[in-house]
């Protein structure tokens, strides 16, 4: 068994990957600022340990002893994430850990392609790998579990609607939390991973009115697709963080995340098609289907969910 290292462990996505970890049996130390980040699960052989990126004494803290290093790309970024991401890598690299493991939140072309949000994240890709340690790297398409947010389920559960800036007809292959660490898991001690950068998603491709059948199924009564605009969506997603973020950033992220999905929708890259078969011979895990993880959450208001990130 590993000792793992995991940042942004109060997050949607540390959240996950510490379940899967202790699941599997592996020692892990979840990196956050919270006392209780995990919403009220536990895990066994965790520790929380808190975690400053702008501080070297903090990060070598964080990863001594630390086999691997799970890292996931933030939704709100710091003023310089590639020197942040220089940093963890050197400390990584420094404290002799074996395989850092990247999750960068969101599809990545292999050069950049002038669109801010996939060419910043092609830059820490880079970045950790300009440090020396030994990387691989994850880039998920889409998030089922984007569906339990504040600026998504409400819509679902209250209104009967499932409210995206997706095109009708954009396909996208979903894929859930709970299995994008499963795939870093798997590929973080083998040696044939390391160096690769890997596109996954789930295994079915849906369009935004496939989805919404889902969903109803799931909820128990009719959910439409209600497609909004990407200012809309940039406008409700900001808002679900609250107070959480900074007043300074609402307006000019608000603005790149629109942007973003202006382009996703309009760009023949189609950032959220993956063809998993491929994907799933190299690295062979058992995965859930939309419908499967749609009925085993729990729609009902009284229940736990995250608000945005």
């Amino acid at each position: 068994m590993s000792f793992v290292t995991v940042f942004g462990a109060s997050g949607r996505q540390g959240l996950a990957q510490v379940r899967q970890l202790a699941r599997a049996g592996h020692n892990v130390r979840a990196i956050s600022r919270r006392s209780d980040p995990f919403l009220g699960e536990r895990f066994a052989n965790t520790e929380v340990m808190a975690a400053d990126l702008d501080d070297a004494e903090s990060l070598a803290r964080a990863v001594k002893g630390a086999d691997v290093v799970f890292f996931t790309r933030p939704l709100i970024q710091a003023r310089d994430p590639i020197a942040r991401i220089a940093s963890l890598g050197r400390a990584a690299q420094k404290a002799g850990v074996k395989r850092l493991v990247f999750n960068t939140s969101l599809y990545v072309p292999e050069k950049p392609i002038d669109q801010f949000t996939y060419d910043i994240a092609v830059k820490m890709e880079d970045a950790f790998a300009q440090t020396g340690v030994p990387l691989t790297v994850f880039r998920p398409v889409l998030f089922m579990d984007n569906l339990l947010t504040n600026w998504a389920r409400p819509f679902i559960v209250h209104e009967g609607r499932y409210v995206y800036p997706h095109r009708p007809d954009l396909g996208a292959n979903w894929i859930s939390l709970d299995d994008v660490a499963k795939f870093m898991i798997a590929a973080m001690e083998r040696a044939d991973m390391e160096g690769a950068r890997i596109v996954i998603g789930g295994p079915e491709r849906l369009t935004p009115p496939q989805v919404a059948q889902i969903l109803s199924e799931a909820v128990g009564r009719p959910v439409r697709y209600d497609p909004c605009t990407p200012e809309a969506f940039s406008a409700e997603l900001v808002k679900a963080f609250g107070d959480e973020f900074p007043d300074a950033m609402r307006a000019p992220t608000e603005a790149r995340i629109a942007e973003f999905y202006h382009f996703n929708n309009d760009s023949p890259i189609r950032p959220f098609e993956v063809d998993m078969a491929p994907v799933l011979k190299r690295i062979p895990i058992q995965m859930e289907t939309l419908r499967d993880w749609a009925l085993r959450q729990d729609w009902s208001d009284s229940a736990k969910r995250p608000p945005a990130g």
